[in-house]
């Protein structure tokens, strides 16, 4: 059965509409309200949000979803998602829920819930919430919004654990943060000065309407300049939701998921900490990480194993296989031996720590990442079709594929979240890149195009 409200990453949409409107946001409390009912006899929900304006009355109304079932909610006010992930599995509550649109502009949000083992939801569960949401909502009930208070003890106890997963002082240490104006704006500079750091914070200055705007993990250039202005050691860029992270090396050099996930994966291996459950040292990315990351994780006896995107899948794969480390391109990344969600914060301590303990920089550690030109193309579409069922497009990806052999890659998908076909080739040469990936958009926009 297909989805209607759920895509990659809970509920997306334009807050204020449908299915981000009032009645619907309070009929996801009480569906999940019920979900919770059948999961412990005494629940609590805790709440958290990032920065936009509209997280307050969709909080409020999803608070008064679960007190129609009698359910407690405690607000964490802002906080970023793996906080919220965090504060669920490891106090008592039998569900979280995060509302913010990752890296959206302000005027989107989203709905993500998690269970009590700080997963969210899988995909049967949201799909029964989603059922209980259609029937609540032809009731045709006035939604009524519920007094929510802040709890500064659920913040406090997330950036505790934070700290208290290092081992080391970075103290003489010089910090560019840019948090997008979002979940991270008054967490971030906090802990990275606890631990000793010096910080140069931007983009922590939230109005409500500028998350990510020109700023964070999406507009990474600006992180960079700032980085070589300072002469700062590293610079580290979050997004809305504080999920993931982009960092930049005291070069300027930037670091991206595939990255990290290298500098992690060779250090935890030199260790003798990255087997999986099997014995064998393996990394779970997706589909979309860079075949120079493959390359470079084989050449050091490390398997690379790929899901679809969504650090959701990552995850699924990280316990089905007992793998460690995973995560995306894009700076999600998982390490289960903390998390249970990609967590921007907790990854540029764990690089940190690393650079502190090797005494290597980041440029030296990422050396031997030889990274193949990728494009990624974003096709606006009226409707979607199976890719298999469009001649055109399935001739020139096969033309591709034939072109590139083993030396390249062709990945056509449509996006969870967006009316888009994403269409991604790599391979050893820009110019034939290019060429492929401006065929394929071209034959999808000819049969699909919106």
């Amino acid at each position: 059965m297909a989805r209607q409200l759920f895509g990659t990453d809970g509920i997306r949409g334009v807050a204020g509409e449908f299915p981000l409107d009032p009645l619907t946001a309070h009929a996801f409390g009480s569906a999940l309200g019920h979900w919770a009912r059948e999961h412990d006899p005494d629940p609590e929900v805790v709440i958290g949000m990032d920065t936009r304006e509209s997280g307050p009355w969709l909080a409020a109304q999803v608070a008064g979803g679960l007190a129609e079932r009698g359910i407690k909610a405690r607000f964490a006010g802002l906080i970023t998602t793996p906080g919220v992930a965090y504060l669920t599995r490891t106090q008592h509550f039998v569900a979280g829920v995060m509302i913010s649109a990752s890296h959206n502009p302000y005027h989107d949000n989203g709905l993500k819930a998690f269970d009590h083992s700080g997963f969210k939801l899988p995909d049967d569960q949201e799909l029964l919430i989603e059922a209980e949401i259609f029937v609540l909502r032809d009731r045709g009930i006035e939604p009524v919004a519920a007094d929510l208070v802040v709890d500064e003890s659920l913040d406090k106890a997330y950036v505790d654990f934070l700290a208290s997963t290092v081992s080391c002082s970075f103290a003489g240490w010089r910090v560019v943060l840019d948090c997008a104006h979002g979940a991270a704006s008054h967490l971030a500079t906090e802990l990275f000065e606890r631990l000793g750091a010096s910080v140069i914070a931007v983009g922590c200055e939230p109005n409500g309407r500028n998350i990510n705007l020109n700023s964070g993990a999406l507009h990474i250039e600006n992180l960079r300049a700032e980085v070589l202005k300072q002469g700062a050691d590293i610079g580290v860029a979050f997004d809305g939701d504080a999920d993931r992270a982009i960092l930049v090396s005291h070069s300027g050099k930037i670091i991206d998921g595939d990255s990290v996930l290298l500098v992690l994966a060779d250090s935890m291996h030199s260790r003798g900490r990255l087997a999986a459950s099997d014995g064998s040292p393996l990394v779970v990315a997706t589909v979309m990480s860079n075949l120079g990351l493959e390359r470079a994780l084989s050449e050091g006896g490390i398997e690379l194993v790929r899901t679809p995107v969504g650090d959701k899948y990552v995850l699924e794969e990280m316990v089905r296989r007992g793998a460690l480390i995973g995560g995306e391109q894009s700076g999600h990344v998982i390490f289960r031996e903390f998390a249970t969600t990609g967590d921007g914060m907790l990854t540029a301590l764990r690089v940190m720590e690393i650079v502190q303990s090797t005494g290597r920089d980041l440029d030296d550690l990422t050396s031997r990442f030889q990274i193949y030109p990728q494009l990624l193309v974003n096709v606006r579409v009226k409707n979607r079709k199976p890719l298999t069922e469009l001649p055109g497009v399935q001739e020139e990806i096969r033309l591709a594929e034939e072109s590139f052999g083993d030396s390249g890659r062709v990945l056509v998908r449509f996006s969870g979240t967006e009316p888009l076909a994403r269409v991604m080739v790599e391979g050893p040469e820009l110019s034939r890149v290019e060429h492929f990936a401006g065929r394929i958009a071209g034959a999808i926009r000819m049969e699909l195009g919106g």
